[in-house]
């Protein structure tokens, strides 16, 4: 009997030498909603490449109409990426104050992160309201069409970044840096990071390729 209790023993733990195993719980709030997340994000970009792909098949169609060269102004787009990048080191500073619970960088950084977001938009609007005021509307070609689609809907993504940024501001201001408002701003943080590469590759497809045409 005392053979097999030893011979039961060791093959119940053979490498833990006697020691008592602890099987791991449900993981963490924040790994979880953060991997969700990622998810969503990964959806996100699939649906950005299928707006890539559009574009790269339809950008010489322009039906007579004007090509990329002629209506970018790489001034201004160069402006907007400096925005959108700026913003994204200071929503990077926001996430450090709030992991360090200091409201006052907190505020700052996310007031100088909705500014820049701002900027950007007024930039855009303005390029579009351009083109179309040119009679260079997204019906005037299949190129046009394509680069609305793609560059406006980034557009969206950051007017839906903006909101969200609002509402997290909000939200400290009234119930301070609780674990589920810090979890919301871990996927803010991971949102407008991802705008920002989206937005990289749009400076490189579409208009610096764009303008050489």
């Amino acid at each position: 009997m005392t053979m097999t209790a030893a011979i039961s023993s060791a093959d119940a733990d053979p490498h833990h030498l006697g020691r008592t195993v602890e099987h791991p719980g449900p993981a963490p709030k924040h790994i979880v909603t953060a991997y969700g997340f990622w998810i969503f994000l990964l959806s996100d970009i699939v649906m950005f490449s299928c707006f890539f792909a559009s574009y790269a098949v339809l950008v010489n169609q322009t039906a007579g109409g004007p090509k990329g060269g002629e209506i970018f102004d790489l001034s201004n787009v160069a402006i907007e990426t400096v925005c959108l990048l700026l913003s994204s080191f200071s929503c990077g500073m926001a996430s450090i104050a709030a992991d360090l619970r200091n409201k006052l960088y907190f505020y700052l950084s996310m007031v100088i992160t909705c500014v820049l977001g701002l900027a950007f938009l007024a930039i855009e609007f303005r390029e579009f309201a351009a083109l179309v005021s040119r009679d260079y509307g997204p019906s005037r070609s299949a190129f046009l069409t394509a680069f609305f689609s793609l560059v406006g809907c980034h557009g969206l993504h950051v007017s839906a970044g903006i909101l969200w940024l609002l509402t997290m501001v909000a939200q400290v201001f009234a119930k301070g840096f609780r674990g589920d408002i810090m979890r919301r701003m871990t996927c803010f943080a991971l949102f407008w990071h991802a705008l920002d590469i989206v937005w990289v590759a749009i400076f490189s497809v579409v208009y610096l390729l764009g303008a050489g045409t």
